[in-house]
């Protein structure tokens, strides 16, 4: 099957409808090409410190020869647990130029989901901020990790580094109280210093080659990992490219500027603003913390020259709405990038009168590296829709029996494109599930073609909830409430919020009438990550269920 792509008729001026397959042999190789390249420039700048092409070369080919000296199997998965700091960087790009396999790990996992990832992962290298060390140490018995390496905060920046580590021990719980003999690590600088001193034997990567675990819930919930080769991260690349160079001015000559303020470790910055800002030698500003909107501010006014703004709509409205965000000039703001979650045109229209600059919506997945289709950067306004599908990429809105459904018709979004990933990882079946009988990914989300050719979200999974662009999914909430003492059943439902977009809410049958709504909310901060706990605990009599027993979460939502 292919689909009608009613859209190529009125695709956007200066973008190809196809990119040939990639000229380079690996997505090391094209990586490798930029460093020798764009050597003298400035390709970072983390908490006030610059680190410039040559240096993120020979630091992440210094890592690359320490992961060499530790004698892993062939395709080794290094998982990385980070927010947005160098030491990510130089240690994502030395696990892809020594050959293995990079796993994304959300830095705010409680340790039931660390390990959960650990597992499936079958990491045999985890790197991580000292920070998140006391989440290992808890369940370090439990995983077969054969080393660990452990950066202090602000080691990699110099004198200033100093103060920031100084600052991190000297303010109460900045760092959690961990045992350094607890299990067996390395430090981030010593592993540099090692690699250093042996000499780096470049691996022989091909583009079918595996380059990222990027753990997402999937459609069912499952903890699953995208298996993303060379070949989709480095086309997803070359497919943004292709759609945002129109939107360049052509007469300007200074180095694109990337705002990194989204966490690498997700999909969304990892290709469309890390990768993409080294292939187009840009400097990448690194946000550590974007939450604290104070200090976002304070470095977005210090950075009147930034070009290239992705961004989530929570981050957008919490930015606009402080009054202190209208000292903030952009006027080299050349394209914003709403991904994630849906973009609310309050929020964009608001964004774009203070800016000048409309927000460019997107739409993506981890299976598809992330990009599926963006507006054009050439918009004048926002439109409300997630644009056209990239280069080369085919969207089929397809019914439930994979029939291709009329031009405004909704129905599931189904994906097929260089982009779209190799499979999940050790799990052939779902894998199997999520795919058609022709090769479209299923999305799971629901949506149509306008008479535009634009593609338009409609619904997405009835059960997924996304709160501030973060999937969840309520069987991996309730399997967690389930386990504490005095639940006898419950079941969680996304409801709507101002800011989130969507909060979760637990629905709970208790069989201890002590319980509180306070005690639930206590227990899911120890269990969950942020983003999972359900604000709102209501306890219920007993749950609808349909004949065969099955929650029906639809009439909770009419409660």
């Amino acid at each position: 099957m292919n689909s009608s792509r009613p859209w190529l008729k009125n695709y956007p001026a200066g973008v190809p409808q196809e990119i040939g397959p990639p000229s380079h042999t690996s997505l090391t190789d094209f990586l490798e090409e930029c460093f020798d390249r764009f050597s003298n420039h400035q390709a970072v700048e983390s908490m006030g410190v610059f680190f410039t092409y040559r240096q993120i070369d020979r630091l992440s080919k210094d890592f690359a020869s320490y992961l060499q000296v530790l004698d892993l199997e062939p395709g080794a998965r290094v998982a990385l647990m980070y927010p947005n700091v160098v030491e990510y960087l130089i240690a994502m790009l030395g696990t892809l130029r020594a050959g293995y396999v990079v796993v994304n790990i959300n830095p705010l996992y409680t340790p039931r989901e660390l390990e959960s990832q650990l597992k499936d992962s079958e990491a045999s290298v985890l790197v991580l901020m000292e920070n998140f060390a006391a989440s290992y140490q808890s369940i370090a018995n439990n995983v077969l990790v054969k080393q660990v390496i452990i950066s202090s905060p602000g080691e990699m920046l110099g004198l200033k580094g100093h103060l920031i580590n100084w600052v991190a021990r000297n303010i109460k719980k900045m760092i959690p109280a961990w045992d350094l003999t607890g299990f067996q690590h390395c430090k981030f600088k010593s592993a540099l210093a090692i690699g250093a001193r042996h000499h780096f034997q470049k691996p022989q990567i091909g583009l079918e080659d595996i380059a990222f675990l990027q753990y997402t819930g999937g459609t069912t919930g499952t903890s699953k990992g995208a298996v993303l080769l060379h070949r989709n991260i480095l086309s997803n690349v070359m497919q943004i490219e292709a759609w945002l160079n129109p939107g360049l001015k052509p007469e300007t000559k200074e180095q694109l500027q990337f705002l990194c303020a989204l966490p690498m470790t997700h999909i969304f910055a990892l290709t469309a603003c890390a990768l993409l800002g080294i292939s187009k030698g840009g400097l990448l500003i690194l946000v550590a913390n974007p939450r604290d909107i104070d200090n976002f501010i304070q470095l977005l006014i210090k950075h009147p020259k930034i070009n290239i703004f992705p961004g989530v709509n929570t981050l957008f409205h919490a930015l606009i709405h402080r009054p202190e965000f209208k000292k903030v000039k952009l006027p080299n703001l050349l394209v914003t990038i709403g991904g994630g979650m849906a973009v609310h045109k309050k929020t964009a229209d608001h964004w774009q009168a203070l800016t000048g600059c409309p927000i460019a919506q997107g739409y993506g997945l981890s299976e598809t590296s992330p990009v599926v289709c963006v507006n054009s950067p050439l918009e004048k306004d926002f439109t409300g829709h997630i644009g056209m599908p990239m280069p080369s990429t085919d969207v089929a809105i397809l019914d439930d029996d994979e029939v291709e459904l009329p031009q405004g018709t909704p129905g599931e979004i189904c994906i097929k494109g260089p982009q779209v990933m190799a499979g999940y990882w050790n799990k052939p079946e779902e894998t199997a599930h999520c795919m058609t009988s022709d090769g479209y990914f299923k999305s799971g989300d629901i949506g149509l073609v306008t008479t535009g050719g634009h593609i338009q979200i409609v619904d997405r999974k009835k059960d997924m909830i996304v709160v501030a662009g973060f999937k969840v999914f309520p069987n991996d909430v309730e399997d967690v409430l389930v386990q504490m003492s005095g639940i006898k059943e419950c079941a969680v439902i996304g409801v709507p919020h101002r800011k989130l977009g969507e909060i979760v809410k637990a629905y709970i049958v208790k069989d201890n009438h002590h319980m509180t709504e306070a005690d639930v909310l206590q227990y899911c901060k120890d269990h969950l990550t942020s983003y999972k706990r359900p604000r709102k605990v209501v306890f219920i009599h007993e749950l609808p269920k349909s004949n065969v027993g099955k929650i029906l979460r639809r009439e909770l939502r009419s409660l």
